[in-house]
């Protein structure tokens, strides 16, 4: 006895110093136990590389399984031993690169490596000026490869969130509450309303709990928990009623569990994982860069090195033969196009934000304009995520209810062809089916018919939630079904407040999922029970109904059965049905059990209700699909509530919605689940990792896949889609960092004007390049020919680098302020596969180019053979180039369209001139220094020109002309 009296004062000490001390002290105790740990980690908690399936056991095997103990939990022996074994609750963070590194990482690009290298040797050569100038080139580039990069990927810290917390825990016969990284699997912890699942739990007891799964499946209504075992094995995660799952929130009732599993082995940990191994795949556009980056670099290396070899073979100096080299590859190098990239995308990214869109990562806007398939989830993004009643069925009448959400704003009318649907909604509601316009409803008499009455106020009294309005809006205190009735109520004048203060609540049974179904008592004359429920509940224990003026008549067979076909359209039609029935209660009861309502209820009428998808959505989805961009509804909600949305939206692939489930998906073959991604347009019951291989397999067949979400069951869809695009208003953090958008107004319309947006961007890339390159490719013959016919460069290296950094980022940013050009959404998205240099551009580039390298060459030796300066020839030759480059610029731009139309036309006004004229006017300042100020003329080896040579200069703005023309013709970048 003794020694058992001193085991529990052993253990005493030590469970108050783990209350107390419980961080610090686990710590310690983790190093000082690790040794015995491991000695019995094979006898006491083997960590299973098979996962058991907590779901299928009994509390009793579940118990067992984890060797813990049901009525006292564990002892803090049993902790300390486990914690050493399991570590804390918490998931493991992907350290993120540190910033020096970030840096260096810019300089990691195949033409960089030309520059670094070429100014390594002029450095080598005692060129230090020259060198200075490209290495200053190859910063640049790589400070503003920095400064665009996103943000740290904070995914994995926001998932870390998402079960930081604490929990109330019974360990050792005792009730603790302590952070819920302290749990340990085999803890059993206790759940009450309001609450955060700390971690992975089976149920043992539940008492009316109701738990709010929704960030992790999709689920839109707090699913009803029981404690059976379920018989499948591959049960999905929103169907596992005897399971709750960490960052899930307890609505509503109380639970026990039992910890089955902690920190990265939780289902939200899984999540983790996946993320953090999850590489970001490239954008079209980065793709096609380093595709043209590649292919550059090799071409520039070729010519010269064929360079290299002729200077040399001819005899001529090595210093001499590599500054033609270093000239001719510094000129075949576009050095001003990745800073013009990234203006462009910035300024994209402001145009987006005004259009509640935020854009984190810059590629992602041009991504997002070539997007061909649009996955969105339903809760939220597609729909109001507000339940909202649609239909109601009382007294042998078919009512319709507009309106949507919890707002009041609405009115109930008859139906008077039942054909034309419960569910649908009328006017500017978004129930309307496109292409199915509604007839007008009847107005309801001044006195609402009694069974209609009796129906909303079974409704509003036998419940338990109330609304709130902030400003305008308007959102639910308790459950979202509840607020729907409340809502229902409210659009035909009755008062939830009203009718509680005259028909005051004496008892209640609250709602069981095993009994399916809460009962009120209320006072009144006479005492009255309300009952509200499943139909399958109501209906076995109704004897009477009433009729639309309030008279009892028998509930008989043939009524039972229109009552059931009725069920049965609201189904179709995706609504949740409840079912309303009354009883009279004994003037002096004043409490209510089980057995008061096994019988002799009066059935009252069926109220139906969805999350009825946006108007707006409706016609963005609409925009979308007239774009040639397919949309698809991945969600975890139920098959036929997607299906039935889907409908309305007219999400669809070629007649119809073809729709698959989670489980159906789990038992396709890779080439199986292909073909269902291409033909189905909703995907209902999918779990996490699914989403992700549904993007997967849209990607593998070549799509550029945006997928839209706000839970944390889409972070890694998010993350693996090529745009990932996130709820700004009502998605959880973990969503929104994974994402590359974020949509600040939750509304899946503003994705239609994001992809207008992104289009727009790619056309002003597209000028960008038409108007870049041709540069490159004058320069770049110029010089080669040049050095095959052992004549003088008409440009050196440093007048390279200023034409094709200074010149052109000058006059090429003004393009990335075109706006879109009419019929943008009228396009389909372009070919993923199309090369970023497409064959008509590609011919633009060579017409162009070889009109710069006349041009050029041209000019200079005509310069170098009148004035005998070769100092005079080149500077000319540069401000030539620069006076043809306005001509073409203008062709290629907004302003030059208006000011055609504006000749043909003299009403028609000029638009889009402020900002390009006042780039031109500064590239203009520019060369007026380049070449007048001393200063320049040593750095780059210029000269200043005299009037008369300025106007020759002038001159090859004349043959530009007909040159933009041909180039417009054969390619036409607007």
């Amino acid at each position: 006895m003794k020694e058992d009296a001193d085991e529990r004062e052993k253990r005493k000490i030590l469970y108050s110093l783990f209350s107390i001390l419980s961080p610090s002290y686990m710590r310690g105790t983790r190093n000082t136990c690790i040794r015995t740990a491991s000695q019995q980690r094979r006898t006491l908690m083997p960590v299973e590389s098979q996962p058991t399936l907590y779901h299928q056991l009994s509390q009793e095997e579940s118990i067992a399984n984890l060797r813990s103990n049901a009525e006292t939990g564990l002892t803090p022996e049993e902790v300390a031993n486990r914690y050493a074994i399991y570590g804390w609750n918490e998931l493991q963070s992907k350290p993120g690169k540190p910033a020096w590194l970030r840096f260096l990482l810019q300089f990691n690009q195949p033409l960089l490596y030309i520059l670094l290298i070429a100014g390594a040797v002029k450095a080598f050569l005692g060129s230090w000026t020259n060198a200075a100038v490209i290495w200053g080139v190859t910063v640049i580039n790589a400070v503003i490869g920095y400064v665009q990069e996103a943000k740290a990927e904070g995914a994995i810290a926001s998932l870390a969130k998402a079960v930081t917390t604490e929990a109330t825990v019974l360990r050792d016969g005792q009730t603790l509450r302590i952070p819920s990284r302290d749990l340990v699997p085999g803890d059993l912890v206790l759940l009450t309303s309001g609450d955060k699942v700390p971690a992975d739990l089976r149920l043992l007891t539940v008492r009316n709990l109701q738990i709010d799964e929704s960030a992790l499946t999709g689920e839109s209504v707090a699913v009803d928990k029981a404690i059976a075992p379920l018989t499948s094995a591959d049960v999905p995660l929103a169907e596992r009623v005897n399971m709750a799952y960490a960052g899930s929130f307890v609505t509503f009732g109380q639970g026990k569990g039992l910890v089955v599993a902690t920190a990265d082995r939780t289902e939200v940990g899984k999540i983790s994982q996946s993320m953090a191994s999850r590489v970001n795949l490239a954008t079209p556009l980065t793709r096609k860069f380093a595709r043209f980056s590649h292919t550059l670099l090799y071409g520039i290396l070729a010519l010269a090195a064929l360079t290299l070899a002729i200077g040399i073979g001819r005899g001529e100096s090595f210093a001499n033969t590599f500054e033609a080299a270093v000239a001719l590859a510094v000129s075949a190098i576009p050095e001003g196009l990745p800073a013009v990239v990234t203006v462009t995308l910035a300024i994209g990214v402001n145009r987006m934000a005004k259009r509640n869109a935020i854009i984190r990562k810059l590629p992602a806007v041009e991504a997002l304009g070539s997007a061909t398939v649009i996955c969105s989830d339903k809760t939220g993004t597609l729909t109001e995520n507000q339940m909202t009643v649609q239909g109601i069925y009382a007294g042998g009448q078919h009512y319709r209810v507009t309106g949507s959400g919890y707002s009041p704003k609405g009115e109930i009318g008859l139906v008077l062809s039942p054909k034309e649907g419960l569910g649908e909604s009328s006017g500017e509601s978004p129930g309307e089916s496109p292409g199915k316009p509604l007839q007008p409803l009847q107005p309801l008499p001044d006195e609402l018919p009694s069974a209609l009455r009796d129906c909303l106020m079974a409704g509003l009294l036998c419940n338990d939630s109330q609304l709130k309005q902030t400003g305008k809006d308007w959102s639910v205190v308790g459950d979202p079904t509840e607020g729907a009735l409340i809502t229902a109520a409210e659009k035909v004048s009755l008062s939830q407040s009203g009718l509680v203060a005259a028909k005051p609540r004496l008892d209640g049974i609250p709602f069981e999922s095993q009994y399916q179904y809460m009962a009120t008592l209320h006072d009144g004359n006479p005492r009255m029970i309300y009952v509200k429920g499943s139909v399958e509940a109501l209906m076995r224990r109704c004897t009477e109904t009433i009729a639309v003026d309030g008279q009892t008549i028998a509930l008989d067979p043939e009524k039972v059965r229109q009552i059931s076909q009725v069920v049965d359209s609201m189904a179709e039609q995706g609504l949740r049905v409840l079912a309303f029935a009354k009883k009279v209660a004994h003037p002096h009861q004043h409490s209510i059990d089980h057995e008061d309502i096994a019988t002799d209820l009066v059935f009252l009428g069926l109220q139906g209700m969805i999350d009825p998808p946006r108007p707006e959505a409706i016609a963005a989805v609409e925009a979308c699909q007239k774009a040639g961009i397919q949309v698809k509804m991945i969600t975890g909600d139920h098959g036929v509530t997607a299906k039935a949305i889907a409908e309305r939206m007219g999400i669809k692939t070629g007649d119809g919605v073809v729709a698959f489930t989670g489980t159906e998906l789990g038992q396709m073959s890779d080439r199986d689940l292909a073909q269902a991604v291409e033909t189905g347009s909703v995907f209902a019951r999918v779990a996490p990792a699914q989403k992700l291989q549904l993007v997967e397999a849209l990607q593998s067949r070549g799509e550029i896949v945006a997928m839209t979400g706000d839970g944390v069951n889409d972070a890694p869809a998010l993350k693996q889609a090529d745009i990932g695009i996130a709820m700004g208003k009502g998605g959880t953090e973990v969503a929104r960092e994974a994402a590359d958008m974020l949509l600040t107004d939750d509304n899946f319309a503003s994705i239609k004007a994001a992809v207008e947006e992104g289009r727009t961007v790619y056309r002003n890339l597209r000028k960008a390049i038409a108007f870049l390159l041709p540069v490159n490719g004058g320069e770049s013959m110029t010089i080669l020919i040049s050095t095959l016919l052992a004549r003088d460069l008409p440009i050196l290296a440093l007048q390279v680098l200023w034409l094709n950094m200074i010149n052109s980022i000058t006059m090429t940013v003004p393009l990335a302020f075109e706006p879109k050009s009419p019929g943008t959404m009228q396009q389909p998205p372009r070919n993923p596969k199309e090369p970023l240099l497409t064959p008509k551009l590609l011919r633009r580039i060579f017409i162009v180019s070889l009109f710069n390298w006349v041009l050029i060459f041209g000019i200079f030796e005509w310069a170098k053979f009148t004035t005998g300066d070769i100092a005079v020839a080149r500077t000319m030759a540069i401000q030539a180039l620069v006076a043809a480059r306005i001509v073409y610029l203008l062709s290629i731009s907004q302003l030059g369209i208006s000011l055609v139309n504006y000749l043909r036309d003299r009403s028609t006004a000029i638009t889009n001139a402020p900002i390009l004229l006042l780039g031109i006017a500064i590239a203009v300042a520019l060369q007026i220094l380049f070449s007048q100020l001393s200063v320049m003329n040593a750095l780059f080896e210029t000269a200043s020109l005299t009037w008369n040579q300025w106007l020759i200069c002038l001159l090859p703005m004349l043959p530009m002309i007909p040159t933009a023309i041909l180039a417009n013709w054969t390619d036409s970048v607007q």
